[in-house]
């Protein structure tokens, strides 16, 4: 019997993805430093004396910008989330993996953590070497850097995090002795993640955690763009001196029969060493493919470099690469679209017309009706009043529908964002009270007459 241990399971041999610069890759970063500065940067803004973006939970309200949430306008948050499903099945099926390749949170830090790795030990060969060698103080040095860079780095997106929920001024000031549990729990918890899935899980999240990556497959069809290699272009692959001139030139001129049967691909595997994830595009569109176009990037650098044309690696369809007429928009596309804008326009819409007030009128269901000392039907109802602004109001509740005497208290005043509950009586001569009838009653700011809510309620009478 042997005395070799079988792994079933081989770890993942790290991934050291080379620099590049290039039109996509400017576009990444741009990303990058777009939504990290909305991140980092929201919290610690003002608008109308308050924090810009802050997600008070314990008084149940969301202030984004000039909007305040309110419980009841949750119909809005849970329509801005449909809306993004829909924005992510719309682009996938345009362009494929755009939001895993420029805004996906993932994405992002680890960018950012690359950074910060490629600044303290150097280019991919430096990095290769350094972790190769035995421990010394100069590695040492050189990783501790790193590390006190990440941790920081990871902390200071756990505060931001707690920012968005706390008063981040007030949460700076109360540091450290202030905190309570619940403070320090989230700014470890949300750091310690952030330190983990972009400074060592990185690719692994995007190839084993990410359900997207599993089901991209089925927003995908053969008309999207998608990074994908021009096979009849660039096999059969071999390298080739600098000097010689492209395939077409090379057929030309009568070169060699192995060099003339030589495609454009020089297999130098740069498109394989940029990747992020460690995949050769060569073998066609993969699911751990993130759409990050480094490898575009990489080719075209190395086309320049042989004088060979662009795009031996691009953006194109499956169509199009097999010669065939290709699509961008289709009844799939077409129809995610009409739907996104619809739902947006929507939203929108009712945003801008949302008014600050919001009645409700629910009807007293003890008793149908009943009669008043001086014979009049009565018919109890609760109105429950939705003060929708920072600042106190007054209003007024009347009844439209003639006939009707209404018992109710002639102001009603409200604090910022009160919820106030009134019992209101409408009454009618018994004379007139037959049958169920619709009233409409109507409140009104008193400081502005212009704002009027209208709510239709019954009215139940003998008979």
């Amino acid at each position: 019997m042997s005395d070799d241990l079988v792994f079933l399971y081989e770890r993942a041999a790290k991934i050291y993805p080379r620099a590049i610069d290039g039109r996509f890759q400017k576009l990444r970063k741009a990303a990058v430093f777009w939504l990290l500065g909305m991140y980092y940067l929201f919290p610690w803004l003002n608008w109308d004396g308050r924090q810009m973006v802050l997600f008070d939970l314990p008084a149940r309200k969301f202030y984004v910008f000039s909007w305040v949430v309110w419980p009841q306008d949750f119909i809005f948050l849970a329509a801005f989330l449909i809306a993004c499903a829909l924005s992510l099945f719309f682009f996938t099926a345009l362009a494929g993996r755009l939001w895993c390749g420029y805004a996906c949170p993932q994405t992002v830090w680890t960018e950012v953590f690359l950074w910060i790795e490629h600044h303290t030990e150097g280019d991919r060969n430096a990095r290769m070497r350094l972790d190769k060698v035995p421990m010394s103080l100069r590695k040492f040095r050189i990783k501790a850097s790193k590390q006190l860079l990440w941790i920081g780095l990871a902390l200071w997106t756990g505060f931001t995090f707690v920012g968005f929920f706390t008063p981040i001024r007030q949460l700076a000031l109360d540091f450290p002795l202030q905190w309570d549990l619940t403070r320090w729990f989230w700014v470890l918890f949300y750091g310690g993640a952030t330190y983990a899935n972009a400074a060592y899980l990185r690719e692994q999240v995007c190839k084993y955690m990410c359900p997207y990556a599993r089901f991209q497959s089925a927003m995908l069809d053969r008309d999207s763009l998608i990074i994908s290699y021009d096979e009849s272009r660039g096999e059969p692959r071999g390298a080739r001196r600098r000097d010689v001139p492209d395939r077409a030139s090379r057929l030309q001129e009568g070169s060699t029969p192995s060099t003339a049967e030589l495609g454009d691909c020089i297999e130098c595997k740069a498109c394989v060493l940029v990747c992020p994830t460690g995949i050769d595009i060569r073998k066609g569109l993969q699911y751990e493919c993130i759409g990050c176009a480094a490898c575009i990037d990489a080719c075209d650098e190395v086309m320049d470099k042989v004088g060979y044309p662009r795009g031996l690696v691009r953006y194109s369809t499956e169509n199009a690469m097999q010669g065939k007429a290709s699509r961008l928009l289709r009844p799939r596309v077409i129809i995610y679209g009409m739907i996104l804008f619809a739902l947006c326009a929507s939203v929108l819409l009712g945003v801008l017309l949302r008014k600050p007030v919001i009645m409700d009128v629910i009807r007293d269901r003890g008793a149908l009706y009943r009669f008043a000392n001086d014979g009049r039907v009565e018919n109890a109802y609760q109105v429950k009043l939705i003060h929708q602004r920072e600042e106190p109001g007054v209003y007024e509740l009347r009844v439209l529908t003639p006939g009707f005497e209404l018992v109710a208290p002639a102001r009603i005043e409200v604090t910022a964002g009160q919820v106030r509950n009134l019992a209101v009586t409408l009454r009618q001569p018994e004379e007139a009270a037959r049958g169920a009838k619709d009233v409409v009653l109507e409140v009104i700011d008193v400081a502005d007459p212009t704002l009027r809510v209208q709510e239709r309620t019954r009215f139940f009478g003998p008979g």
